[in-house]
């Protein structure tokens, strides 16, 4: 079983910026991919940005050039980092991650509970 804990959300201006950060923890040989999704009031979650154990990255449209994704394998450890932020950013973010058990299984998907960022206008 794995646990994710988020944290680094918060209320910031329009155009601010923010550093959301997910650690893993549990009892896992590995963490595979891990990923970042949001939910906005009345809306579906979506995929925000995903990152591979080997460091492959891949973004939503929505926040390409904006957002970058990083992980320290070391600390199993994901980053959100969020700049020229817009109001329709607002949303609770959650971290996703896959796992790879010392018995070579794989575990997943394990989710975060969330945490809240606004976007002032």
């Amino acid at each position: 079983q794995v646990q994710l804990v988020e944290s680094g959300g918060g209320l910031v201006q329009t155009g601010g910026s923010l550093r959301l950060s997910c650690a893993a923890s549990g009892r896992f040989f590995s963490i595979n991919g891990m990923a970042w999704y949001r939910q906005a009031p009345g809306k579906q979650r979506e995929l925000v940005a995903s990152i591979t154990s080997g460091g492959s990255t891949n973004y939503a449209d929505s926040v390409k050039g904006r957002f970058t994704i990083s992980r320290d394998n070391a600390k199993n450890t994901v980053y959100l980092q969020m700049n020229s932020l817009k109001p329709e950013d607002t949303a609770v973010y959650y971290c996703n991650a896959y796992s790879t058990s010392s018995e070579l299984t794989i575990g997943g998907p394990y989710w975060g509970q969330g945490t809240q960022v606004t976007v002032s206008s």
